[in-house]
């Protein structure tokens, strides 16, 4: 066991208004298994890439361990698989790679095939094997889950449940109950750490946001009664500054000298009075902190005319020689929130595409009723940049609401202002996600829409899909989100 020690941590990216860590103190475990958890944008990956010597900083982190950062690059995916094992892992020996593969539940056989012919999924689980064949480091896994079916997050999960010392960045929340025993979360204020699983970590913090709430409330009675007494205090003065020009009740006139030096000294003493209002006002402003601000959702989807809005009658789709999915029959009808769900390599995201009108080589029959509008949310968020402005334009998309559903996904003022391709993939996911709100159909086609995106805003659309209930088929590996939310599960098989 030794500690990583991080003291008085401050950094900003060279171009950017705002620092992302600020004096930032806290010591990690070596030992633990670390679940790394906050909202898009607060620096988890930036914080990852600190510990890997990448940016200068002010502060100190120092550590007796090395750091190794997950997923790895590869540069050559054209080589066998076992080469690039022995890129990463020079030293390791055949029977540790098997041990860990067999683990995986990775057969040998992937060894000898090409990287590039595997499934992300397969490639996930054989570069976290040599991730773990690494001795001496701390290892930083950054959203391993992505390219992951509900199986394989499942059996991941396990294998890194049997392993100790690492950070995981991760929203799936079933994913890390099983797999970590503490929580290093970056709050709106603070970065603070845990003992326990996510689902410790959250009742936590409902419990401290619930105590904050009316800490708050209390605050906001302070400095409002503080507000008003200070405004009290400076009309006060000014009116006693008034009768230096007036007279007295029985008709005499005023002494304007006495008045006024009276009244030089009643202003004296109210502008202290005031300035310890006001200084009082400010001080507990400050507490008010770190409840994350989740405000609800809206949408207004548009009604179809018809009960049923697509129907599928086994659906066959092929690509070349090689079939995807094989007779697939199931209906959307109006209110349906649809799960479909299958292994990699089965066909969801080819299904989705094809409902939405692309061109896709396929048997059987296809019935979408006529003027259906559909809003697609694709995995692939690559293409997009510039301005977020532009982006409502040329979307055709209500810009002022387009932004508002972004303030409620936690983007800043300031984020307004940057280039799209500069956002983190959680953001950029929710610049598709908060277009797609925006648009007036009868039918939501969501493909992984919560990948990099983190957890409150999964709960938000959660409970705006609850609320609004709209018509809405998707592919989710994230369990919560899937069992919460669909009223039916359609499952491919390959």
């Amino acid at each position: 066991m030794s500690l990583i020690k991080v003291t008085n941590l401050t950094f900003a990216y060279d171009d950017s208004y705002d620092s992302i860590f600020e004096n930032v103190s806290f010591q990690i475990d070596t030992d633990w298994k670390l679940g790394f958890t906050g909202r898009n944008g607060r620096g988890k990956t930036t914080f990852l890439n600190l510990l890997l010597g990448k940016y200068e900083y002010s502060g100190t982190i120092t550590a007796s361990v090395g750091f190794e950062y997950f997923p790895f690059p590869v540069q050559n995916k054209e080589n066998n698989t076992l080469d690039v094992v022995m890129d990463i892992c020079p030293d390791c020996e055949h029977w540790q790679l098997m041990r860990e593969l067999s683990l995986l539940k990775v057969s040998e056989d992937v060894l000898y095939r090409p990287f590039e012919s595997m499934s992300n999924g397969e490639q996930t689980k054989v570069l976290l094997a040599a991730l773990f064949l690494k001795e001496n480091m701390f290892l930083l896994i950054d959203e391993p889950t992505n390219h992951l079916d509900l199986h394989a997050r499942k059996l991941v999960s396990h294998y890194l449940r049997s392993k100790n010392g690492y950070i995981l960045v991760s929203h799936d929340r079933a994913f890390l109950d099983n797999c970590v025993d503490h929580i290093l979360s970056i709050n709106r204020t603070n970065i603070e750490i845990q003992k326990g699983n996510f689902s410790d970590w959250w009742e936590n913090k409902q419990r401290q946001d619930n105590l904050e709430l009316a800490e708050n409330e209390k605050l906001r009675k302070d400095i409002k009664r503080l507000s008003e007494a200070a405004n009290r205090t400076s009309h006060w003065s000014d009116e006693v500054e008034k009768t230096k020009n007036g007279t007295r009740n029985s008709g005499s006139k005023v002494d304007k000298g006495y008045v006024g030096h009276k009244a030089a000294k009643m202003m004296k003493r109210s502008k202290s009075i005031e300035q310890r209002q006001l200084s009082a006002a400010e001080e507990k402003s400050q507490l008010l902190k770190n409840v994350e601000s989740s405000e609800s959702l809206k949408i207004s989807q548009l009604t179809y005319h018809k009960q049923q809005l697509v129907e599928l009658d086994r659906i066959s789709i092929h690509y070349g020689d090689k079939q995807v999915c094989r007779d697939v029959s199931f209906t959307i009808e109006q209110g349906d929130r649809i799960a479909l769900s299958g292994p990699n390599g089965s066909g969801k995201s080819s299904l989705l595409k094809l409902i939405c009108g692309e061109t896709i080589a396929y048997t059987g029959t296809l019935r979408a009723g006529s003027q259906l509008k559909i809003s697609y949310v694709s995995q692939d968020t690559s293409h997009l940049k510039g301005d977020l402005s532009d982006f409502a334009r040329s979307s055709g998309i209500d810009e002022s609401l387009f932004k508002s559903i972004l303030r409620k996904l936690d983007f800043s003022r300031l984020q307004f202002e940057k280039d799209i391709a500069s956002f983190s993939g959680g953001q950029k996911k929710k610049v598709l996600i908060a277009k797609s709100l925006c648009e007036r159909v009868h039918l939501h086609v969501w493909d992984e829409p919560l990948n990099f995106i983190d957890v409150i805003s999964r709960m938000q659309l959660e409970d705006l899909l609850l609320e609004h209930s709209p018509t809405i088929l998707f592919v989710e590996h994230d369990s919560e989100f899937c069992n919460h939310i669909a009223t039916k599960t359609v499952e491919l098989n390959v």
